[in-house]
Formats: C-alpha cells, structure tokens, sequence
C-alpha cells in the first residue's frame, strides 16, 4: 500500500500564493492563519451554526414521507458519540477538522454484534489514506490515547468515516479554504502587526538624525542603535539631548497614503468570500437594508451551510449502515426560525394543509381535542368532490339527455263541454245587463 499525495509537493506540502513565494519569505502558515479573527469568526460561526443542529434518525414509511423515529441500535450514538465529547463539542469538531484541514476523518468503534457504539474524530495530521494495487482503501493511525489507538495500526475504510471536500489534487484528500484565502489572512495579520508597532512608538512613523557635517559609517550605525534603544517603542517621548550639530527631523505618515482600514476590509472580505459567509455575519461590513430575517438566513444556510450539512448526513448514513428506510437528519428549524409575526402568518395560512396540532407543535404547545383534523371553511370542497363533479359534466356535454315529451291535452267530455258552454253564456248575459244599467244611469 502506498501513501497518496496531500498537494502538489507532497504529503506536508506548504502553502504558497504564487510560484516561489516560499523562497521570498512570502509563506501562508496554517497556525497563523487560524489567529486571524475574520478566518477565526468564519469558521467557529460555521462550525456553531452546525453544532446546534439536533441530529434525528427519520423512517420512510410506505408512502415515502419521512418521520422522526428512534432505534436503539443508532439513535444512542446520535445522542452520545463518545464518552468525553457531547453532540455539540462532537459536531464542532468535526466541522472545525473540516474547515481547517479539508478533511474529517472519524474512528468508529463497534460492540460485539458489530454495530457502532462510539465515533472518535482523529486529527488529520495523524492519519494517512493508503491506497492497494487493486484499488482497495485503508488508513494508517498514528497513536492517539484519546481514541483509543494505542499504537500505530491501519485499518479498512469501513471503519472510517472521512468527509472531505474541495478535492482539487486527489480524491482521498480535501482542501481547506486556507489554501485560497491564506495570503489575505496572512496580509491582514501583518496590517495588524505593523499597527502594532507603530503605536508603540508613539503613533510616529519615526524621523531623521542630521549633522552639519560629514559623518562616517561606523558613527551613523552607532547613533541610530542609540536612538533606537533608548527613544523608540516603550521610550517613545523620552527628551533627546542632541549635540555636535545634530537634528531630529520626524517622518509624517498620512492616513490617506496607508488605506489600513480598507486594506483590512479587502483581506476580511476575501477571507467570507473563500468560506461562503455573508460578510455581515462575522461584522465586516453593512448589513442588509431589509429585516426579513427568515430571508437572510435562507442566504446564508443555501450559499454556506446547506453543502456541509447534506455531506455530514450522507456520511453518517454510509458510516452507520442505516439502509435504504432509515437516515440522519439535521433539524434545521432553529437555524431558519422566523420572525414571530411571519411564523404565525405562515402557521396560518398553513391550515388547509397542516393539523391544528401540527402547527401548535411549532410553537412548542400541546395539542388539544379535535386538533387531529384539517380544518377548512365551508365553501371549500374535497378534490374528490370536484373531480367527481368535473366527470359528471363531461359525461353529460358527450351524452346529452333527449328533452322530455310534453303532456297530451285532455279531451273533455261532453258533459264538461255542456257546462262550459251554460257557465259562458250566463257570463255573457250579466255582463250584458251591467252595460244596459250603467247607459241608463247616464
């Protein structure tokens, strides 16, 4: 088995900006890098943001929906990774190794029926991915009391979990973001550096000795190793006493010729950019000028959280042999929580699609009589109803019904036709004589 390659010069390869920075002094050390306090915030945000994540094993019922559930084979290592380390710290460092190295690599330890008990996450430094001719993957531990490897020993990677991401140079082995923005980390701890020593000094950017005459070389270097022991740093301000025609003439630095504040803005931004962070969240820069609060945190989770949480699942699937009907799942409810005014507005209009006592759940409140049910108003109809109603009037407009035949006239007997005929000459002979009256009356 043969060791594959970190980087391009090899397994302990050092970060270089551009080709030779290493042999100009220009190096992005890692351990500096991590001090920077853009670099520092990003990745403990993440790291954070992650960690307070409940973890859930969920089942896939028949229907395909996937609902909480508990198994006493995963669920306690779930709730307990190991005996020093709670979910939260067990999260944090796995994002951490993550974030600062490119890679996550995870002992598991199993009981007697073969399933896993306990996740150990090894530093990275430690470990070292072999590769067989025949393609097979193991891992070389070096020691480490705290996960329990006592000496040297490679195992199978069935009994790792490695989460890597950016694999740029191999496929076994991850790339941290330090690798793209280490030389802003580094630029913006020198800014700091050097602000640092300028105001120990005084805030003065220091001056020139001058004689009246020609001095030699040996004098020059003597004066200024005085001057510089006993009236700069701690001693700035301290009174010279000056002879033999010397001068004291003090540099004047002008803030508009430095640019500190936006040259430290560029490295920060530089440094969200490489992390995916919204420069706001770690305090560089403005904040957005709208306040939906559900909106920005969909940004930050879909651009920075979303990728490293559906690979933290992903392996932990594969790793515990949950199977095809059980997963892992980070509830990130916590994460996206809205508002209080738009959480009851969309638990309102969530109604026609969620039991009273589902949306009382999401307000943390216990469920009460007759919540089971959907409730709708009245002139809402079922799609069952509808759609029987729309094949009805279908059925009709292909096969229209004949229009009824009307009643056939009764005849009437002779009888009937005799008193019709009485009834209108009677009729006609009052209406005849209340004619005569009315004229006579005239």
């Amino acid at each position: 088995m043969s060791p594959v390659s970190q980087g391009r010069r090899g397994w302990f390869s050092i970060f270089e900006s551009f080709a030779g920075a290493w042999q100009h002094n220009v190096e992005v050390k890692r351990d500096l890098v991590l001090s920077n306090p853009t670099d520092f915030a990003c990745r403990t945000l993440i790291a954070s943001d992650i960690a307070k994540l409940r973890i859930k094993l969920v089942a896939k019922d028949k229907s395909g929906i996937w609902s909480e559930t508990d198994n006493s084979a995963y669920s306690p290592v779930l709730r307990k990774p190991n005996d020093f380390q709670n979910r939260i710290q067990f999260m944090e460092s796995w994002v951490l190794s993550k974030l600062q190295t490119g890679n996550t690599v995870i002992l598991k330890q199993r009981d007697a029926n073969r399933l896993v008990r306990k996740l150990y996450v090894l530093d990275w430094s430690l470990v070292t991915p072999l590769v067989a001719d025949d393609g097979s993957v193991f891992y070389q531990l070096s020691a480490d009391n705290l996960a329990g490897v006592e000496q040297s020993v490679i195992v199978p990677a069935s009994e790792i979990i490695h989460d890597r991401f950016n694999c740029f140079f191999h496929p076994l082995v991850g790339l941290s973001p330090i690798f793209a923005g280490g030389l802003a980390a580094m630029q913006g701890l020198a800014i700091q550096n050097d602000s640092t020593l300028f105001f120990q000094n005084g805030a003065q950017p220091g001056g020139i000795l001058t004689a009246a005459g020609a001095i030699s070389d040996e004098t020059a270097a003597r004066l200024k190793e005085h001057w510089d022991t006993n009236f700069a740093g701690e001693n700035s301000g301290k009174v010279a006493v000056l002879g033999d025609g010397l001068k004291y003439e003090p540099m004047k630095a002008k803030s508009v010729d430095m640019q500190l504040i936006e040259q430290l803005k560029w490295s920060a931004q530089v440094i969200c950019s490489t992390y995916h962070v919204p420069p706001y969240k770690v305090g560089v820069g403005d904040l957005p000028s709208y306040d939906n609060i559900q909106a920005l945190n969909v940004e930050y989770y879909s651009q920075c959280l979303q990728g490293l949480i559906e690979a933290i699942e992903l392996c932990l699937d594969e790793g515990l042999a949950t199977g095809e009907s059980l997963g892992t799942e980070l509830d990130t409810d916590n994460l996206l929580r809205m508002d209080s005014v738009t959480q009851m507005d969309v638990l309102d209009k969530a109604k026609s699609v969620m039991t009273l006592d589902e949306r009382r759940k999401r307000l943390d409140l216990k469920g009460v009589n007759g919540g089971a049910t959907i409730y709708l108003q009245q002139q809402d109809h079922s799609i069952e109803a509808i759609a029987a109603r729309d094949k009805l009037l279908i059925q009709q407009a292909n096969n229209p019904t004949p229009a009824p035949a009307p009643d056939p006239v009764p005849t009437p007997s002779p009888q009937d036709e005799a008193k019709r005929q009485e009834a209108e000459q009677r009729a006609f002979a009052a209406e005849v004589a209340l004619s005569f009256q009315k004229g006579i009356a005239a």
